[in-house]
């Protein structure tokens, strides 16, 4: 009986397939259990072995929930919108929905090897128009709202007009713009239909504005923080400037608090909740504002320390502050609008990373203070951002080092007021220091009370008030590319109209250019048939335009991770083309139980889609305020990377051990390339590298030895393993177990093909223990022993994430039964239901040889019984005047005589005696015998 892992696996694969033995029902008498993994992005690499791990992790945990008795729904589908398949398109021509087909086909090809029990009835897919329709739908509810503070939760917009037509909107207490003035029920019903549409959109949850981007030139679109890595772009490392445009945003800032307090009601790791609780940034203090001279301007600034306002010596706006153009001095333009455009060109995050770089310019202009009613001088400095508070700050360069440096780097004078105290944030934390500060209301009051004075002094003055301030902005939600979700908007008079519910979804049109239109407008802008007529309620062509019934379509479409941020929820009734999801089916899932993904999502996905859920929550159409219970992080699984040295200013590449004393650089080779002694294949690698082709290669002992190093598993570094080779040499149960033992879940470890060869081995000795068993063979104690303390162990490994001390346990357990000779079915049969979480395919055929007809999935997990591991006998150590001689195993409850007369009756105690008469003998019951001679 050949263990034929390639034959097994498929027929299995191929089963489960044809009987949707994983389908989950979305009524069951069974409790349920939800198991998700984050879902992929369909590249053209397909996966590799590091793809895998976090998939695996979940499916043995769904796999132990379904023999535990549950009604399990395990998920997969495809986030498959997405930049990547676009630039394709650009430089083929070919249409992204053709590319992200293939790419698909590929990736199910490889998951489905791999053995998962998904439910794939249930498969969505981003870019489906039968999906996506869905996004529409919920951006459409969340234009249709505003949040109202007074409540704490999302309303209708309906329910505001009617506020503001009987009362305006001076008691409404609202997360909106700051700039709206106070208007009364009478001007609200005289204002023009358009002047209403303004207002309004300064208070709906989605709006459109004038905001700060990450402006890619070479993609032609705007980037999400999360995509720029070393302030170029994530996708080609093109450089991103920062750059004003009318966007589609997100007013994620109203539910900031509570995105903050439902950290607390979670099970996920807990650095992930400080990523979030940093990225959200909660701080109190106050709103000050400072008036400019000979100007009507205000700038307003938030500070945490009011009780330092005495200590103001300059103000720094953000070069992209609103006021700059206006304020700025005609003899200051030329130099402030140099540094303005030098700015653009640098990332948000590099600038808040750049603490030693110190540049600014002077506008010219000077702000009061207001108190002292002293010229303030006001700078710029990129050390600021406009998206970060009110984009200005009051410097005090007694008390803020980066208000210190600027203030040396420029002389500008630094007023000591506080004679010498520490008023640093921290200085404060845990004592009630006292200020000093050159003023009659805040000299000798502790730091706490001197902080409410200051608020309140401003609040007299009309010129501040307190405030709680968060670091998070609000999102946008706009992207210039022609692959992702169009936006169900069209314009009429310049205002934006949604498209009714009815007539979702918005399909994406045809184009002939992927790219920018010539005058700049995003690749929909290409589209000849896409406008919308209110009459006929469809997309017509773009000249019938009227204006009148014919309108044109927004142009841009929705990020990345608009279609992320409800997946989950939508498997829950995944075709329902009535619903988002059914009631039904919403009451019986309510949240996911287990969720298995990056930690690099924390401050994109997994913050927008807890800011979804929530929404949807308030408007009841989720049934919880928080999607997923419990969040594991699998760790990185990370490639050994190769590297030839190239001499510089040569065509030379220096084996490893010769590469001492030269002036060499290290260049990625393909792994591929290299054998398990670190021997480079020099004819492949020319091949691979035609530009090396005349090479000279320095080699050592006639090899070349390459440089080996860990780091992240990428394509871009050569040092993938395909698990499809993997597969075809070890089989699929190979690489799940190997994964597993290769560490904890949630920390990274190193790829090493080599290893597998131990799990394979472990699942041939698996196989040949079922070789021959018996139906009728009673188990020994042994037998029973190993398997329940292996039950006992699994289980709990199980239900702790701890899935590489399983392997371990199977591979002990396999080698006991292998020495005690075990052939009992009653023993072999719960061995099987214990691997099959892990290595499903051998398990299903072992369960089918033993004699079963239904697949081992469905079958109940072993019950541990204590009793098994109970001893009832000691293997006591003999011993004649203190050296051990020989053992007897002994019944535990026998007593301190008894144990005696059975030592002295074995032949072996008379061998040793030799016909003597010993002068005692010491019994310990449960320990020793010591026959003294």
């Amino acid at each position: 009986m050949n263990y034929n892992f390639q034959e097994i696996e498929a027929k299995w694969q191929k089963y489960w397939a044809n009987n949707q033995t994983f389908k989950a029902s979305n009524n069951s008498d069974r409790p349920k259990f939800y198991a998700l993994s984050m879902f992929p992005y369909p590249s053209g690499a397909g996966l590799h072995v590091g793809h895998p791990l976090g998939y695996i992790a979940t499916d043995i945990y769904a796999r132990y929930k379904k023999h535990k008795g549950f009604n399990v729904l395990h998920p997969m589908g495809y986030d498959s919108f997405g930049l990547p398949a676009e630039q394709y398109a650009i430089q083929t021509g070919q249409h992204p929905a053709i590319t992200t087909e293939t790419n698909i086909k590929r990736y199910r090809e490889q998951l489905d090897q791999l053995g998962f029990s998904f439910d794939w009835s249930r498969e969505v897919r981003t870019s489906d128009p039968k999906y996506y329709k869905w996004t529409q739908w919920v951006f459409i509810q969340l234009f249709s709202s505003w949040y109202n503070k007074n409540t704490d939760k999302a309303e209708a917009i309906t329910d505001l007009i009617s506020i503001f037509e009987k009362e305006g909107n001076s008691k409404v207490h609202a997360a909106s713009d700051d700039d709206i003035a106070v208007f009364s029920a009478e001007d609200w019903n005289s204002f023009s239909e358009k002047t209403k549409q303004e207002l309004l959109l300064k208070y709906r949850l989605t709006y459109l504005a004038d905001t700060e981007v990450n402006w890619c030139p070479a993609l032609g679109t705007v980037l999400a923080n999360d995509e720029i890595v070393n302030g170029v772009s994530e996708r080609g490392g093109h450089p991103v400037i920062r750059k004003k445009m009318t966007q589609w945003s997100m007013r994620i800032t109203a539910y900031a608090q509570r995105l903050l307090d439902g950290l607390d009601t979670i099970d996920w790791p807990q650095p992930l909740k400080d990523s979030q609780t940093n990225w959200i940034g909660r701080s109190e203090g106050a709103q000050a504002e400072f008036k400019v001279q000979n100007s009507e301007s205000v700038i307003s600034v938030f500070t945490t320390r009011p009780d330092t306002i005495f200590g103001v010596s300059f103000m720094t706006l953000a070069p992209e502050h609103e006021l700059v153009d206006q304020i700025t001095t005609p003899e200051q333009k030329a130099e402030v609008g140099a540094y303005v455009e030098a700015t653009a060109k640098r990332s948000e995050r590099d600038r808040m990373a750049d603490v030693k770089t110190i540049s600014g310019a002077f506008t010219g202009a000077y702000a009061e203070h207001p108190f002292t009613k002293e010229p303030i001088p006001i700078w710029i400095g990129d050390y600021v951002l406009a998206g970060y508070g009110t984009g200005a700050v009051m410097s005090v360069p007694c008390g803020d080092q980066r208000d210190y440096d600027f203030a040396k780097h420029f002389n500008i004078p630094i007023p000591n007021i506080f004679e010498g105290i520490d008023i640093s944030e921290e200085a404060f934390a845990d004592k009630e220091k006292t200020i000093i500060a050159n003023s009659d209301f805040l000299n000798g009051l502790p730091y706490k009370k001197a902080v409410k004075r200051a608020i309140f002094e401003l609040e007299k003055l009309g010129q501040g008030k307190g405030k709680i301030n968060y670091r998070l902005r609000d999102a946008v939600f706009s992207r210039q590319r022609y692959w992702g979700e169009p936006f169900p908007v069209y314009y009429v008079d310049g205002m934006p109209q949604m498209i009714a519910n009815e007539h979702l979804p918005l399909e994406l049109p045809e184009v002939e250019k992927y790219l920018p239109t010539e005058t700049g407008e995003p690749p929909l802008g290409n589209a000849t048939v896409w406008a919308w007529d209110t009459e006929q309620c469809t997309v017509v062509n773009n000249e019938l335009i009227n204006h009148k019934t014919v309108f044109p379509l927004e142009l841009n479409t929705m990020p990345g991770w608009a279609g992320s941020s409800q997946y989950f929820n939508r498997y829950m009734d995944a075709h329902n083309s009535e619903a988002i999801y059914s009631q039904e089916a919403i009451d019986y899932w309510e949240d996911v139980d287990l969720y298995i993904g990056g930690s690099e999502h924390a401050t994109g996905h997994l913050l927008y889609s807890r800011f979804w859920q929530k929404f949807l929550f308030d408007v009841g159409v989720a049934p919880k305020e928080e999607f997923a219970k419990k969040l594991i992080n699998q760790g990185m699984i990370t490639g050994t990377s190769a590297f030839v040295f190239k001499e510089l200013d040569s065509n030379k590449l220096f084996s490893k051990g010769q590469k001492e004393g030269k002036n060499v650089i290290p260049i990625h080779a393909d792994v591929s390339l290299v054998n398990a002694s670190d021997e480079l294949d020099i004819e492949a690698f020319k091949k691979w590298q035609p530009e090396y082709k005349d090479a000279e290669f320095i080699l050592e002992d006639g090899k070349y030895i390459v440089g080996r190093e860990i780091e992240k598993m990428s394509k871009s570094k050569y040092n993938v393993v395909n698990p499809d080779a993997i597969c075809q040499e070890y089989g699929a149960d190979s690489l799940r177990l190997y994964e597993m033992f290769l560490g904890p879940l949630e920390q990274s470890k190193p790829w090493n093909t080599a290893g597998i060869t131990g799990v394979h081995s472990f699942l041939k000795k698996l196989w040949k223990l079922y070789t021959t068993v018996d139906e009728s063979a009673e188990p020994s104690a042994e037998n029973l022993k190993t398997l329940h303390k292996t039950i006992k162990k699994v289980e709990e490994d199980i239900e702790h994430f701890s899935f590489n001390t399983s392997v371990s346990t199977f591979m002990i357990c396999v080698n006991e039964l292998t020495a005690q000779k075990c052939t009992s079915k009653a023993i072999l049969e719960p061995l099987a239901i214990l691997v099959s979480p892990y290595a499903p395919h051998i398990a299903e055929e072992l369960w089918e040889r033993l004699g079963h007809s239904t697949s081992i999935a469905e079958v109940p997990f072993p019950k541990f019984e204590e009793k098994y591991l109970v001893e009832s006998s000691k293997e006591y150590p003999i011993s004649f005047n203190g050296k051990m001689r020989f053992t007897m195993e002994l019944p535990l409850d026998m007593g301190k005589e008894d144990i005696e007369a059975a030592v002295m009756a074995n032949e072996k105690t008379q061998a040793q005696l030799q016909g003597r008469t010993p002068k005692k003998v010491i019994v310990v019951p449960g320990k020793i015998v010591n026959i003294v001679g």
